[in-house]
């Protein structure tokens, strides 16, 4: 049962047929947003710097670019940003050396949709070679069609084209697309692409205003399993769509 905190989920739309799904990265699909946490908490303290939880929840989905101007607004332009960024990184290499977890029903979604021949991308605000090691180690990177990452794209979430170039790479209408996400820029970034959205919190409880953007707020993708494994492929789906291809 659903906690207080989540949105009923609107069954109906996660029902309607759709041609491909998009899931978010870190967060959604892996469960590495805690640890990435404590690491930011850790770090900052070693230089110095207290950490908060409200500017770190800004921190949560955001891109290198973002996160650094978030810091030296919060700190001061002199903040040792890259510093920063490469002892979290190694501390992160260190941590999930030996395995990388994922969220729970992430496992079992992408494998029933994967088996339905449904075509299944990543669109993630990090750098190619953090994405592709991460999501090898978790043992997912074969489900996917095509991997989009901050390396791709001009303009990182919570602009649309992580999205957008993902469907194109799908060769699916955006508007058939299904979009997963735990960050309130993701949640903006999939709906400006038009895709239906599915908010599955992680660190971060959505707003009203954030909420109002997603088809459903979900505990957990196990809730969104039984719908879209059932639904229908949408009406305007080309042959070419089953024979979608990697183009990672």
């Amino acid at each position: 049962m659903l906690s207080e905190r989540y949105r009923k989920p609107d069954m109906s739309s996660l029902a309607h047929p759709f041609d491909a799904v998009i899931f978010d990265m870190d967060g959604t699909l892996l469960d590495t947003e805690a640890v990435f946490k404590a690491i930011v908490y850790e770090v900052c303290t070693e230089l110095g710097f207290d950490m908060s939880d409200a500017v770190h929840g800004r921190m949560v989905g955001s891109s290198h670019e973002a996160t650094a101007a978030l810091l030296a607004e919060n700190f001061g332009r002199h903040f040792p940003y890259e510093t920063f960024d490469e002892k979290c990184r190694a501390s992160m290499r260190v941590r999930m050396a030996d395995s990388v977890p994922v969220k729970p029903g992430a496992v079992e979604l992408v494998s029933a949709l994967r088996e339905l021949d449904i075509p299944l991308a990543v669109a993630t605000s990090s750098r190619a070679n953090h994405a592709l090691g991460h999501l090898e180690a978790a043992g997912v990177i074969g489900f996917f069609n095509t991997i989009v990452t901050r390396d791709d794209v001009i303009n990182p979430k919570p602009h649309p084209e992580p999205y957008l170039t993902a469907a194109s790479r799908l060769n699916v209408d955006p508007v058939h697309c299904v979009a997963f996400e735990d960050s309130f820029s993701g949640v903006r970034a999939a709906h400006a692409a038009g895709m239906r959205t599915v908010m599955v919190p992680d660190l971060i409880t959505p707003s009203d205003d954030i909420a109002a953007l997603c088809v459903a707020v979900l505990e957990t993708m196990a809730h969104a399993h039984e719908h879209l494994t059932t639904a229908p492929r949408s009406a305007n789906r080309s042959q070419e769509h089953s024979q979608v291809k990697s183009k990672r």
